[in-house]
């Protein structure tokens, strides 16, 4: 058994994911933007799940729920579910509070973020980004590329003690994929469940659909690229990744 945190778990896959792993006899961490958010998670909660409430788009908010949550003892996963598809706060959440979460966290050994197919329309340019959000700078396609590079860097730099992969859950019906999407729904959350709990699976710095390995868009490979990124985000929010 193992204690995991699945950000954005009020609905959707998030949701989906953090009721699986509670059925399967795990310890979850359940998450919620704000407190009229987490009424949603009554029903998780109520089975013992526990519940951290933080708007993502917050920074020294996520700082400090990440440095409060590992102060309650040890985190063994993460799946960095939670995400946002325009405005503002595109990275934020989708770039900014995963990698504070992995900073932060000292004692998860797995690590996974959510991605989409759509990383591929991403453009691999880190200068004009306001990490912030305090003006437009990035679309969904530009964000979701950092946040699987930034999978492939945490992979890289933590090596072999801590496995990190990214997933592309495919265009499934949720809230932000609307509900006429084509893809299974089960299958998009079953692939981020096995990388944080097979035991058997050493996979890491991989990007996945559906339970197989895809190539992602090429900057994931570039090493220069995804130094520089991890570089970046340290100097940007102030918290550098530890040496694990």
């Amino acid at each position: 058994m193992t204690r995991i945190l699945v950000t954005g778990s009020t609905d959707g896959l998030g949701r989906a994911t953090a009721q699986s792993l509670l059925d399967d006899g795990h310890d979850v961490v359940v998450h919620a933007r704000n407190d009229e958010r987490a009424a949603a998670l009554a029903s998780l909660t109520d089975r013992g799940a526990e519940l951290l409430v933080v708007d993502l788009a917050d920074r020294a908010a996520v700082v400090a729920a990440a440095t409060r949550l590992d102060a309650d003892g040890p985190v063994d996963a993460v799946v960095h579910n939670a995400g946002v598809i325009s405005g503002r706060s595109l990275v934020p959440v989708n770039v900014v509070a995963p990698y504070l979460f992995t900073a932060l966290l000292t004692t998860p050994t797995r690590h996974v973020y959510l991605s989409s197919g759509m990383h591929r329309g991403g453009r691999a340019e880190l200068d004009r980004i306001n990490w912030s959000g305090s003006t437009d700078s990035a679309s969904y396609s530009d964000t979701k590329l950092l946040v699987t590079a930034l999978a492939a860097g945490i992979a890289e730099r933590w090596a072999p003690d801590v496995l990190a992969n990214a997933v592309d859950p495919g265009w499934v019906p949720t809230k932000m994929g609307g509900a006429g999407a084509p893809d299974d729904f089960e299958l998009g959350h079953r692939t981020q469940e096995r990388l944080v709990t097979d035991p058997d699976l050493r996979v890491s710095g991989g990007y996945w659909f559906h339970g197989e390995q895809q190539e992602p868009h090429p900057a994931v490979h570039d090493r220069a690229f995804r130094e520089r990124l991890l570089d970046v985000l340290a100097a940007e929010t102030g918290v550098s990744l530890p040496s694990r």
